[in-house]
């Protein structure tokens, strides 16, 4: 008997079960084994942001204010293909939208040296004139397409622009600043210029494609560095530009037709309000579960 308690005592006891972060079993244990310790650092919802109704909605105004500036660059291009706007006129008011956004540039940019000035206008100088020696190709370039696929792929090709672009303003450059433009950014530019070549094709001189490829690429290239700019220097400001936009674009574009005015008004009160309104909602049913078994976040300390 004495013995038989002898060797019972001398049996290995189990060891002590343990959170092992990558690893395989235990031995005396299952693989999927947990003890009662294993909830006691389970944290719920540690990194969900609680949003603000009104917050929310002024954020998606930088979405209704570049829809509306897409909206009056329709319009510009259906003035001048309808020869309601023609070429004087239309260069005309590239050099007031070229003038006006270096003039908004220098008063809301807080580092914009003379030498960067003159960097900005040698650049757009070289882009003009290469705009111009390539306008005689842009008149003669989809000659052989039908108009129907190329209001087709033209709208095609804005909705892409629209669903692609960055409207949080993370790769604009403003003035001593370098980013890098992401695929989708690049994506959605390039359809835009596409988009701007297949409409300057359409038109009855070589001038009128030199005026819109100019009007078009001011907007789609310096339009988010000018509203930027804007942003950052007064939200206000932002508002007031944001609103008046919106006024103007849902003028003009009721001038087209009262389909399109019902469709760009709906798109933005969804945008503006019932967006918000979802997204506020849906944060009730928002569940993350955070705890010590989750993946390891590796944090590097460089020192120089």
């Amino acid at each position: 008997m004495e013995g038989i308690i002898k060797e019972e005592n001398s049996l290995p006891s189990q060891p002590k079960w343990r959170k092992v972060a990558y690893g395989g079993m235990q031995p005396g244990y299952s693989d999927n084994y947990t003890d009662e310790s294993f909830l006691e650092g389970m944290v719920m919802n540690a990194n969900v942001v609680k949003r603000d109704m009104l917050k929310v909605m002024q954020d998606s105004i930088s979405i209704s204010q570049y829809i509306c500036i897409v909206a009056l660059v329709v319009c510009v291009w259906s003035y001048t293909l309808g020869s309601t706007v023609s070429e004087t006129t239309l260069l005309l008011l590239d050099s007031c939208l070229l003038g006006l956004g270096f003039v908004v540039l220098i008063l809301t940019a807080k580092r914009l040296s003379l030498h960067l000035l003159l960097h900005y206008l040698l650049n757009i100088a070289f882009f003009i004139s290469g705009l111009y020696i390539l306008a005689p190709i842009y008149y003669t370039l989809t000659r052989s397409i039908s108009s129907d696929s190329i209001w087709a792929l033209t709208v095609l090709l804005l909705l892409v622009h629209l669903f692609l672009h960055d409207y949080s303003g993370s790769i604009i450059r403003p003035p001593g600043a370098l980013t890098n433009p992401t695929l989708t950014s690049n994506i959605s530019l390039n359809a835009s210029i596409v988009a701007s070549v297949l409409i300057a094709s359409r038109l009855p001189s070589r001038l009128h494609v030199f005026a819109v490829m100019l009007f078009s690429l001011q907007i789609f290239l310096f339009a988010p560095l000018v509203t930027y700019c804007v942003k950052k220097y007064s939200f206000g400001l932002h508002l007031w530009f944001s609103s008046g936009l919106m006024v103007v674009a849902l003028g003009l574009v009721s001038t087209l037709h009262t389909l399109l005015f019902g469709l760009l008004l709906g798109l933005l009160v969804f945008v503006t309000f019932v967006c918000p309104y979802w997204l506020i909602r849906i944060q009730e049913y928002k569940f993350e579960i955070n705890g010590p078994w989750d993946e390891a976040k590796l944090c590097f300390d460089v020192t120089e």
